[in-house]
């Protein structure tokens, strides 16, 4: 039995939050395309050089993530997730407790999705 597309993207998203509370930032950047989008709750935009870098730093470190996968569509070579997000992360020296709506863009790139663009909204 082969995984769909839907399963594949499923599994994607679980692993870039998983390398993400891991600090495993080569497995995240694995997952990337070099032209990430990374645009956070506070509305800042991150590279995938950028965000790395401030994982790398500390100035975000995840401890827990939550994340549930409410819709996957996939037309032609790319797939677009919804979801809400629960995260425990200290930002810049902050421990916080964030509630987010988070969308993902995979992009399907000689044979391999790479994440292409994530936005997340602080939910009110």
């Amino acid at each position: 039995m082969t995984a769909t597309d839907t399963d594949v993207i499923r599994a994607l998203e679980k692993r870039r939050f998983d390398t993400l509370v891991a600090r495993d930032l080569g497995g995240f950047a694995d997952l990337c395309h070099p032209d990430l989008a990374y645009v956070h709750s506070s509305g800042t935009l991150d590279t995938l050089d950028s965000f790395t870098e401030k994982c790398e730093n500390s100035h975000y470190v995840y401890h827990r993530i939550d994340h549930l996968v409410e819709s996957v569509k996939v037309i032609g070579d790319t797939a677009v997730i919804v979801g809400e997000m629960h995260i425990d992360i200290t930002a810049g020296g902050v421990r916080r407790k964030l509630a987010n709506r988070a969308l993902g863009v995979w992009a399907r790139v000689d044979g391999r999705w790479r994440l292409l663009a994530h936005q997340a909204t602080a939910k009110r």
